[in-house]
């Protein structure tokens, strides 16, 4: 009986079968593809939307915390009138708002040109490899 062979790793960039040497050993391709659906890919994006969703978040609550600390240690600051509004209301009732909305709309802009980098890497990898080299 042969020895059995273990099936490669899903994305791995197996060459066509006129590629194999006269003594069975395989070729290695020079250029290789990036599967989009491997693990390595997928874990690459996640990290930079991770890096990207703790510096969004890590923004909030710098906003959201510092505002009771301001007025904890700088009362009069924050008491100060500013047209009309307390310094502490105005960046609450006023302010706050279109900053959330700025986090959201940054984090939104940067997670889809994440994507688009993501999506241009792999068709620049695809372009770049050799007819008859097939994904399994």
């Amino acid at each position: 009986m042969g020895a059995q062979v273990a099936a490669p790793p899903q994305g791995v960039l197996l060459p066509s079968p006129g590629r194999l040497a006269k003594n069975g050993a395989v070729h290695k391709p020079v250029n290789s593809t990036i599967d989009i659906h491997s693990e390595e890919f997928l874990r690459q994006l996640m990290r930079r939307q991770l890096r990207l969703s703790v510096g969004c978040a890590a923004t909030f609550l710098v906003a959201l915390l510092g505002l009771p600390l301001a007025n904890y240690f700088a009362p009069d600051l924050m008491a100060t009138r500013v047209f009309g509004f307390t310094m502490s209301w105005l960046i609450l009732g006023v302010l706050f708002f279109p900053l959330v909305w700025v986090i959201a709309w940054v984090f939104i802009r940067r997670s889809i040109a994440l994507e688009e980098a993501e999506a241009a890497e792999v068709a620049r990898s695809a372009a770049a490899t050799p007819a008859g080299q097939p994904l399994h």
